[in-house]
Order: structure tokens, then sequence, then C-alpha cells
């Protein structure tokens, strides 16, 4: 069910919402549902411009407090809601005791179907939330991190017409410090000559695999370089590995893996072909893994970016609690959509901060419950 769901489908998924119950010492009681969320703009890239994003909101509960989770599935992922809500009502809670259990919950999680990182990503976000608030402590500092220390994150540029875009930059520059434009198309000069023509803040470039040729690739970084950008994401097919690694190491900037890391286990095979990677949580499926992708990814040189889908605050948050140990940040997902379900992350000075409240530190919008 890739692309975008139209209301009469959508609104028959909301039927498929369920629940799943685990006992122990307590009961963990699993809830889902499935929502649209609208994008204030439309929102092109490379191969797709979309005006919505299917997603699936989870609440685990457990002794009286609830942990949320979010799967956001964007058609390029290539997971779909109906497979989303499957993998979920597999879940099985009871054999854990509690969600302090977390390495084996999550385990059990993932072996019950190959794929499915987004899905996987809302539990894990959900349990994530659950433990801080039962520890009564932000996920930062579960995490051991300061807020301080996070970089300020892009604001993302879609694919538009000129006036559009003009339009767009000329409200984002108020806000943000530093700026992604998305490229790969046949303008891309174009593109960013109109966002050079209302501001001199520092720009990244994500190609979203959107260039063919190799030679093409390097001479577009030689000359982004020239206009201020300060790197570049994903310019081939996520499969030209060795092909990205002769793109890196002849440019002057530093080149990133998108598309082609996922989970951890995809790190190693990346070293020497890329400067720094993206992690996202909705592929890396959650929180216990992107941790894991860091470290590993630090060792082998890596600079580290946490990316995102279209979100809520909730997925948005998640990522926000991890993100003092990121070189760079684009977590605007949240702020891309008109119909957020939760508050508690703030935007400050072009910097995306964590609440200080227990767990994600996120509270659910009044009147905001359903699709």
């Amino acid at each position: 069910m890739a692309g975008t769901i139209g209301l009469g489908a959508f609104s028959e998924l909301i039927a498929q919402s369920g629940t799943s119950t685990g006992s122990g010492t307590g009961k963990m009681k699993l809830t889902f549902y499935p929502r649209e969320l609208k994008l204030v703009n439309p929102f092109g890239v490379a191969l797709m411009t979309r005006t919505t994003t299917p997603a699936l909101q989870v609440e685990l509960e457990y002794e009286g407090r609830i942990g949320y989770g979010e799967a956001s599935l964007p058609p390029y992922l290539g997971e779909t809601l109906d497979d989303a809500l499957a993998l979920l009502k597999k879940v099985d809670l009871s054999p854990f005791r509690s969600p302090f259990e977390i390495e084996e919950i999550l385990r059990y999680v993932d072996r019950l179907a190959v794929g499915q990182t987004a899905a996987k990503a809302s539990i894990d976000i959900a349990i994530h939330d659950l433990v801080g608030k039962l520890l009564g402590a932000p996920l930062y500092k579960v995490f051991g991190l300061s807020p301080e220390r996070i970089p300020p994150t892009m604001f993302t540029i879609g694919m538009d017409e000129p006036d559009v875009m003009r339009k767009k930059t000329l409200e984002a520059v108020e806000r943000f410090k530093i700026l992604k434009v998305k490229l790969g198309g046949d303008k891309d000069k174009e593109m960013v000559e109109t966002v050079r023509s209302v501001t001199d803040l520092p720009l990244t470039v994500d190609v979203n695999q959107g260039w063919k040729d190799k030679q093409h690739a390097l001479d577009m970084v030689h000359w982004l370089k020239e206009k201020g950008v300060v790197l570049v994401e994903q310019p081939l097919a996520k499969e030209r590995i060795d092909e990205h690694g002769w793109i890196t190491e002849r440019s002057p900037l530093p080149i990133f893996a998108d598309e082609s890391v996922k989970r951890l286990n995809d790190v190693l095979s990346l070293k020497g072909c890329f400067s720094g990677i993206n992690i996202k949580l909705m592929k890396s499926t959650g929180m216990r893994e992107a941790w894991k992708t860091v470290a590993l990814a630090q060792a082998c040189g890596f600079k580290i970016m946490f990316g995102c889908m279209t979100e809520t605050s909730c997925a948005i948050a998640a990522a926000v609690h991890l993100s003092p140990v990121a070189d760079f940040l684009d977590v605007d997902g949240n702020l891309l959509i008109a119909n957020d379900l939760f508050e508690g992350v703030r935007l400050v000075e072009g910097r995306q901060l964590p609440s200080d409240r227990p767990g994600l530190g996120i509270t659910k919008i009044p009147n905001m419950n359903g699709g």
C-alpha cells in the first residue's frame, strides 16, 4: 500500500487498531492506531512529491504509566501500514515481567518479521519513554547526555518552483541557522542559486540518490563547495558503494550515507566509502540500535548525523534526546506537519531541545486524537 492513502481507506484502517497485553509482576498493554500526518506544504524530493505521510501511533501502558511510540511510513521507506499493523498484532508481551527488559523485548520484536524497521521503532520508542517515566528522568539523562551539546537542526527546503522556494527560505532564515536543500533533479543549480539569492546561511544538500554519474556528482560537489554548502548526502544510488568511495576520496566536502545505511550491520561495509552516516530511528528500529550504531560508526571514523522522516514530536523527541552525540542534525519533521499529536520539543534559536520531564517529555495535545 505504498503512496498516499485516501481518506476512505484511511478510515477503514482505524478499525484495524489493536492491543496486546502481557502479564508478569505487572501488565504491559500495547495499543496502536494509524494516523495520517498532513504536511504544511507539499514536500518534493528527487523521486516524488507528497502531501501526507501514513503513520502509526503506539501506547505502552504499565503500572499506570504510558509510554508513547511512533512509526512514520513514507512510501520510499518501503513499509506499509498494513504490514506495520500486522507486525504489532503479533506482539505478545506476556513472557516479559517489565519494560526494563528492553534488550530481550526488542530482540523478540526484531525476530517477528524481516524488515519493518519503523514498526519496530514504534515499540522501541514507547519502551524507552515508559522506562524514563518509571525512572523519573528525561531520556537524555538516562543516556548520560547534555542538551547543551545539541547542534542546530537543519530545516529542509524541498524541490519546488523558485518563487515558492524563496518564500520558504525567507520564512526559515528567521528561525534556523542551517538549511538543507533537496537536489537530484534537472534544475539543481537553479534551486541552490534560488536559496542563495535570499540567504547566506550554511547549506547542506540531500540528493536522495538522484545523480546518475559519478563524475557529474563530483563536479557538482566542487560547485556546491563554492556556494557555501557544507556537506552532501547520498549522491548516487544506495547500492553504488564503491563509486561513493571514489567521490568521497576526491570530494572537498563530507559525503554522508543516507539510503545506503539502515541498520547497525550496514556500518562496517561503508567504511572508507563515506565521510559520515545519517542515522534515522525509523531505519534503525529505534533508539536502542541507534545508540549502538553511533558507537560503531564513531569507532570507524564516521561523522554522525541524526535525521528523520515526517514525524510527530514523539519520534522527533526520541532523536533529540540522543542528539548531543551528533555532528549534524536534521530533525525538523514535526515542524513540517500540520497535525502534530504531541508537544514537548522546543525550537530555540535553531536548536531542537528536549523537555526536562521524564521519558520523552512529551504530552498529548488536546483534541488531536484519531486520524
